[in-house]
């Protein structure tokens, strides 16, 4: 399945792709997507939907992030190994974690906002895993039976918050719009292999980024899995994989968003972004 909500911000509606490619409206007979709305559990109940007995949507308008809100926003740096590389970093021996604050979970098609005082904001097509049941102590063999379904992030990233300024990275990973989600929620049974999905970002028509989730260091696996051991996954948490190479602090020279910039986002089979960039008010 293919899941999305639409509609003007703060009023979006939970929808479905058909067959055919239309929105179909979901809203009266399932809650919003988020936390145990795209449980395990809940994303079953929509399989039993007749999508076609549902309203079209002629005219969906603005398409909001696949999920109305998130319990957990994680990250997993320097997970690809041309990343690493471009950084000037060792491949690390175990998976990365940092935040986003969940107030930075943004719409696929709305304006990245760059802050006030920012000098190096950056791009990051990710590969999105949305969690479908609590997860503590899974094994890797197990660790894909707790995944709803994945989604295409825009990881945007201000890198002298991140880099350059004391304490973690979250403060250069969350200012608000810096996590565009979806289009589409897509749910595991549809995508297979996360192992196997092209990732591409445009910037102002020129490919930057172009790559492959074989290019991970860790794995859905193994990320699923490793996290559990440290804390529990609840439903509706979303976990942003890692980058590849390509983003603008790797460049020589480096290359930092300016307002009018245009990102085009793609993880091949979970849908298109397009953001164009803004100055703060």
């Amino acid at each position: 399945m293919k899941l999305l909500r639409f509609g003007p911000k703060g009023q979006e509606k939970p929808g479905i792709l058909d067959a055919d490619g239309k929105v179909r409206d979901l809203s009266g007979q399932v809650p919003d997507f988020a936390g145990q709305g795209v449980s395990l559990e809940a994303l079953d109940a929509v399989r039993a939907i007749d999508v076609n007995s549902l309203p079209v949507v002629e005219e969906p308008g603005r398409i909001g992030s696949c999920l109305a809100s998130v319990p957990n926003f994680f990250c997993v740096g320097l997970n690809y190994a041309l990343h690493a590389k471009e950084s000037g970093m060792d491949a690390p021996a175990e998976p990365i974690l940092f935040s986003k604050a969940t107030s930075a979970l943004s719409g696929p098609f709305d304006d990245v906002v760059i802050p006030r005082k920012s000098t190096k904001g950056d791009w990051e097509v990710e590969l999105g895993v949305v969690i479908g049941k609590s997860a503590s102590y899974v094994s890797e063999e197990d660790a894909l039976d707790y995944v709803a379904g994945y989604c295409t992030i825009n990881d945007v990233s201000e890198r002298e918050f991140q880099i350059e300024r004391l304490g973690q990275w979250i403060k250069g990973k969350s200012a608000p719009t810096f996590g565009p989600t979806g289009p589409y929620l897509v749910t595991a049974d549809e995508v297979g292999d996360p192992q196997n999905l092209r990732v591409s970002l445009d910037l102002n028509g020129e490919t930057v980024q172009d790559s492959n989730t074989s290019d991970m260091i860790f794995s859905v696996r193994e990320i699923v899995s490793y996290m559990s051991q440290f804390m529990e996954l609840q439903p509706g948490d979303i976990i942003a994989t890692g980058t590849p190479s390509g983003v603008g602090m790797g460049m020589k020279p480096q290359r930092f968003l300016k307002p009018g910039d245009v990102m085009e986002i793609e993880v091949h089979g979970l849908g298109r972004q397009r953001q164009t960039a803004v100055a703060a008010d």
